[in-house]
C-alpha cells in the first residue's frame, strides 16, 4: 500500500505542476521528499548537513518551471530522522536508488551537491538505469582530495563547536531536536575524513560511467582541483566547469551561473561517442 501511495502524490505532481510532499519507509527511517514541477524527472541531492531548502534554494522553482523536481532529504539532514548508525556513501546511495525505484523514476538527471555528487556519481556507476545525466559539485573521490584546509579544521573542531547556517536550519528543523547536532555533526565529520573509501568510489569505477557527467567546483572549494581534474579526465563523457571567485557553495553563491550551465547541459542532445 505504501508504494500506491508514494506513486499517487508523484502523479498529482506530475499532473498539477503544483509541489508535493510525502515521507517513504526506507531502512526503518521516514524519508522526506519533494516534488515539484513536470516533466524530465530531475533529483536534487544536497549537500552533507544540509537540506533541500539550504542547497537549492534557488534552483528548485527555476528547475521545476520545465522539469519535475525529485528532491529528497537523506537520513539525519532536513526533515528526516537519523538512527543510531554511522553514515556512509554506500547507505546513502542504496537508500536514494530505493527511494526512485519506489517513485517509479528512472532514466533521471541527477544533480549533486557535496555530499550528494558523491552519490550522483555512485548512482550512475551502482544503478546506471536510473540515471541519464549526471552534475556534480564538489564532490570528491577520496578523503585526500580535501584540501588541507578542510582536513585541518574537521581535525580540530568539536562538533559541538561547529556553527553555521546549517546548524540553525537543522535545530530549527530536524524531527530529532536540536540537542541531537553533536552526534549528527561528528558522524559527517567522520564520514568526511575516511570517506570515500576505494571501495566505494575510485578512479577506475568513474571512468566506466557511460553516462554525460558535468563534474563542478569552485576555484576556493573544499576540494583541491587537481582532484577535481583527476574526476573529469576518468570520465568518458565528462565536462569540466570551475566556478571563478567562489568557494564550496556553488548552488547557493553563484545560482546566475549555475542554472544557466546546469540546465544547458542537461537539455543538450547526445552528441558524439564516449572518449
Amino acid at each position: 500500500m505504501r508504494t500506491i501511495v508514494l506513486g499517487v502524490v508523484l502523479l498529482l505532481g506530475a499532473a498539477t505542476g503544483m509541489a508535493a510532499s510525502d515521507y517513504a519507509e526506507i531502512n526503518g527511517v521516514r524519508v522526506y521528499y519533494e516534488v515539484h514541477g513536470q516533466g524530465r524527472p530531475t533529483v536534487l541531492l544536497h549537500g552533507g548537513s544540509s537540506s533541500i531548502a539550504r542547497s537549492f534554494a534557488n534552483q528548485v522553482g527555476e528547475y521545476s518551471k520545465t522539469r519535475q523536481v525529485i528532491a529528497p532529504e537523506r537520513r539525519g539532514h532536513g526533515h528526516t530522522a537519523d538512527k543510531d548508525a554511522p553514515f556512509s556513501y554506500d547507505d546513502m546511495t542504496s537508500e536514494t536508488a530505493t527511494l526512485l525505484r519506489r517513485l517509479a523514476v528512472t532514466n533521471a538527471d541527477v544533480v549533486g551537491f557535496s555530499d550528494g555528487g558523491i552519490v550522483a556519481l555512485m548512482l550512475a556507476i551502482r544503478h546506471p538505469e536510473l540515471v541519464r545525466r549526471v552534475v556534480a559539485s564538489g564532490a570528491n573521490y577520496h578523503p585526500e582530495g580535501l584540501t588541507k584546509g578542510s582536513r585541518d579544521w574537521l581535525t580540530a573542531t568539536k562538533p559541538e563547536d561547529w556553527r553555521d547556517a546549517n546548524r540553525a536550519y537543522y535545530e530549527a528543523t530536524s524531527p530529532d531536536g536540536a540537542a541531537r547536532w553533536p552526534v549528527f555533526a561528528g558522524k559527517l565529520m567522520r564520514l568526511w575524513l575516511e570517506a570515500p573509501t576505494r571501495d566505494e568510489l575510485n578512479l577506475e569505477m568513474i571512468g566506466k560511467v557511460e553516462k554525460p557527467v558535468l563534474i563542478i567546483a569552485g576555484d576556493r572549494d573544499v576540494t583541491t582541483l587537481e582532484h577535481t581534474v583527476e574526476i573529469y579526465r576518468a570520465l568518458r563523457r565528462g565536462q569540466l566547469f570551475v566556478v571563478p571567485g567562489t568557494p564550496h557553495d556553488t548552488f547557493e553563491l553563484r545560482p546566475e551561473w549555475m542554472n544557466a550551465v546546469v540546465l544547458s547541459f542537461l537539455d543538450a542532445e547526445e552528441k558524439g561517442p564516449a572518449r
